[in-house]
């Protein structure tokens, strides 16, 4: 069908509204686009159709997602991870470790920036638990106190996940919980590939008095396939708020 030229501006303005909408969210559902366009479902989705094709977009089941965002279905290897982003990890390590007090009761999740908070300058005061290996035996090493969790033992993360570590996790009350994220949006909240990682990350979320998620500013606008907080249950370190999430007053810029 070809557009008159009234039909073509009302077009390029919903296309300018619906970019702005997935820019901010990352994401959006045909659903959302609908009530906040005040327009029908053809429509919509003749929208997202004609925006993919255009490259503005992505079209995916239901609505559409950022053309840059990374939408992971399988994480990378823990030794991989390390070597990626570590100045901005390191400023955002140093950050969420000096939060730390000697009355505290962490809880520190499996994960590349998490283990960077551990070092000679790390509270030894604070109890400290964990579910990976490689961040027990850092915290025993310097002193700590350390309760690692029981579980299944998963190589690729070094992390220990299963129905056992959830149920593992009852009986302790968090003064502060440290978390890493593989992404951030406003629609999806904090993601991971894997579903067992993401049931451990959420009951300890939900245990914690204070959630802090340790995320380095690339995992901005990036999807996984689990869901395992929103972006109101925890307070984002970051050592760089990209511009469209400037304002959000949950995202901490560290380091300056």
């Amino acid at each position: 069908m070809v557009l008159n030229g009234v039909d073509k501006m009302l077009a390029e303005e919903r296309f300018g509204r619906i970019l702005n909408i997935i820019e901010e969210e990352g994401s959006a559902e045909v659903s959302e686009l609908m009530e906040k366009l005040n327009a029908s479902e053809s429509t919509i989705r003749r929208d997202l159709n004609a925006m993919d094709a255009k490259g503005l977009l992505v079209k995916v089941h239901g609505g559409a997602m950022k053309k840059q965002s990374n939408y992971r279905t399988k994480d990378d290897e823990v030794e991989l991870r390390k070597e990626q982003n570590v100045q901005q990890k390191m400023v955002i390590a140093k950050a969420a470790a000096a939060l730390i007090k000697d009355e505290d009761v962490v809880y520190l999740d499996a994960g590349t920036t998490t283990d960077l908070m551990i070092n000679r300058e790390l509270n030894t005061k604070a109890m400290y638990v964990t579910n990976a290996v490689g961040h027990a035996k850092k915290l025993s090493d310097l002193g700590c106190t350390v309760y690692l969790l029981g579980g299944e033992f998963k190589g690729m993360t070094d992390a220990i996940v299963g129905e056992e570590a959830v149920c593992s996790l009852d009986k302790y009350n968090f003064t502060k919980g440290f978390f890493g994220t593989n992404g951030v949006t406003v629609k999806q909240g904090f993601t991971t590939p894997e579903l067992k990682e993401a049931l451990i990350k959420r009951k300890a979320m939900e245990h914690s008095k204070e959630a802090y998620l340790l995320a380095d500013s690339s995992k901005f606008g990036e999807v996984s396939s689990v869901t395992f907080g929103r972006m109101e249950d925890g307070i984002v370190l970051t050592e760089k708020i990209p511009q469209e999430y400037k304002g959000k007053k949950n995202i901490r810029e560290v380091g300056k």
